[in-house]
């Protein structure tokens, strides 16, 4: 008998061990066949939240992760061959909420499941209702130029645009304003008197809906009773400002509009004043708190050989207004009908200035040549006969006619230095009264500062003084309003500064 060696026995115990082993490896093989790897399938398809229409390139992926793929022009995807699981499938679309749907894949199965994604919008919320601030509810005497506050805002932190309308108890205007989150409006140009109803509208930038406020009410300011109109310059245009005693100024016209040669009635409740419309100039109407502004004349201009010299005068009735066009004298109805020629000038001089009486008996007319000059001044009757030859065959400028109550005197201004030039400068431009009865002349700007001039001169209701503009005679200085005596004897006493920077003044 051999008896093996230890190193032979050695030998075999590793040859056994291989062997044992490769047994047990192929042993397990062949009992766990497939159990890691079942899989199944996961379609579905991404449509529009309430319209189903499909949505193309929406990102679908997994979680746990195993594949991420886009839908197909018709909404749909398809994910094969996925590992038994329960999932949470997600579906991304730029524009759209981000969508979940828990699925759970079986062996062998298809499992479908439907996103109705909704835009990113659609939890967005509109703005809060604004909350009128001020002016308080009921508030009275409001300036009419005031400022609107509310407060408002969005939970969502969107951009939010105000809508302001008002309405008045008077009639049908709306006024309407925007802003972008402003909580406040300033507001110009409201009128006297009115009750003003507003209201405040929300909108953000994705909800449709305007969310409105409630319906708040204020009463404007009562207008002044200025007897006082006036006309200043404002960035090249003549503005129509009226003014108490007390030098409360009140603007009647718009800066952006040339509006001139106020005169007021205080029987028609109006004031009327020249201003353009296109090329032409006019005559206008408005109220004394300057609204209702209504053009007057239209087939029939006004027209001569300086606008800003030209006048117009009412009726005493307040039922006409006369006017010049080149040589003749127009008369207009204050609706605007009745249009007719009065009169027109013999020797075809230019009319620029007319004054009537209170009883309509007697007219005072200016006429001068096309530069201005040769001046005449003369009243004519009902019949257009020449009554008076006030002034005539005199060099210089002249104007500023205004006929007292009685019949019995004239005003008027007029160059005393003679001089004539290009620019219708004056010089020593003088204040006069002449008395028809008497026929006497008298100066009552005899002590008026020299080098300047004293011009659009006007009877106060009174009579016992004068109303007029005094400036420089350098025609760039400022203009002022000043006041005086009619009585010769009293003139130049006290010359009273009543307003600065003003011209053209009327006082009724």
């Amino acid at each position: 008998m051999v008896i093996p060696t230890n190193t032979e026995r050695m030998n075999q115990y590793i040859k056994y061990i291989i062997v044992m082993g490769l047994t047990t490896i192929l042993l397990g093989c062949s009992e766990d066949p497939i159990e890691n790897f079942d899989k199944g399938t996961l379609t579905g398809i991404a449509v529009i939240s309430g319209s189903n229409l499909p949505l193309e390139n929406v990102k679908i992926s997994t979680n746990p992760g195993f594949s991420t793929v886009f839908t197909d022009e018709n909404g749909e995807f398809i994910i094969e061959e996925i590992p038994v699981e329960q999932y949470s499938v997600q579906a991304e679309l730029e524009g759209y909420l981000t969508a979940f749907e828990g699925v759970e894949v079986t062996t062998g199965a298809t499992v479908n499941v439907v996103f109705e994604m909704d835009v990113e919008t659609a939890n967005n919320r509109p703005p809060t209702t604004p909350v009128l601030v001020t002016p308080t509810d009921n508030a009275i005497d409001i300036p009419l130029d005031t400022q609107l506050v509310w407060t408002g805002s969005d939970p969502d932190e969107d951009d939010i645009t105000y809508s302001i309308e008002l309405r008045n108890n008077f009639d049908d205007e709306v006024l309407s304003f925007s802003t972008v989150n402003d909580t406040m409006v300033d507001i110009t140009g409201l009128r006297f008197g009115l009750k003003y109803f507003w209201q405040v509208g929300a909108k953000d930038t994705v909800n449709e809906d305007v969310i409105q406020s409630e319906v708040s009410v204020f009463e404007t300011i009562i207008a002044p009773e200025n007897r006082h109109v006036f006309v200043r310059k404002d960035g090249g245009n003549n503005v129509i400002f009226s003014t108490d005693t007390e030098g409360n100024v009140l603007q009647l016209t718009s800066s952006t509009i040339n509006s001139y040669r106020p005169r007021q009635n205080p029987v028609a409740d109006k004031i009327a004043y020249l201003s353009n419309n296109g090329s032409e100039t006019h005559i206008f109407t408005m109220d004394f708190d300057g609204s209702n502004k209504q053009q007057i004349t239209s087939l029939v201009a006004v027209n001569g050989f300086d606008l800003e010299e030209i006048d117009i005068v009412w009726t005493q009735n307040g039922g006409r207004i006369l006017y010049p066009n080149f040589d003749s004298l127009y008369s207009i109805n204050v609706d605007g009908t009745g249009l007719q020629e009065v009169y027109q000038t013999t020797d075809g001089s230019l009319i620029t200035e007319v004054s009537i009486s209170a009883d309509e008996s007697l007219t005072a007319i200016k006429t001068n040549d096309v530069s201005g000059y040769n001046v005449s001044i003369f009243t004519i009757d009902n019949s257009g006969v020449v009554i008076d030859d006030i002034l005539s065959g005199v060099n210089g400028a002249a104007g500023g006619l205004d006929i007292s109550v009685d019949n019995q005197s004239v005003l008027y201004w007029y160059d005393v230095s003679g001089f004539e030039s290009a620019n219708y400068r004056q010089l020593d431009s003088r204040i006069f009264l002449y008395n028809r009865i008497t026929m006497i002349t008298d100066d009552l700007s005899d002590s008026k500062i020299a080098g300047t001039n004293d011009f659009d001169c006007r009877f106060t209701p009174n009579e016992a003084e004068i109303i007029f503009t005094n400036t420089s005679n350098d025609g760039v200085s400022q203009h002022n309003i000043l006041i005086t005596d009619t009585n010769p004897l009293d003139v130049g006493v006290d010359r009273e500064l009543f307003l600065e920077n003003a011209q053209m003044p009327d006082f009724e």
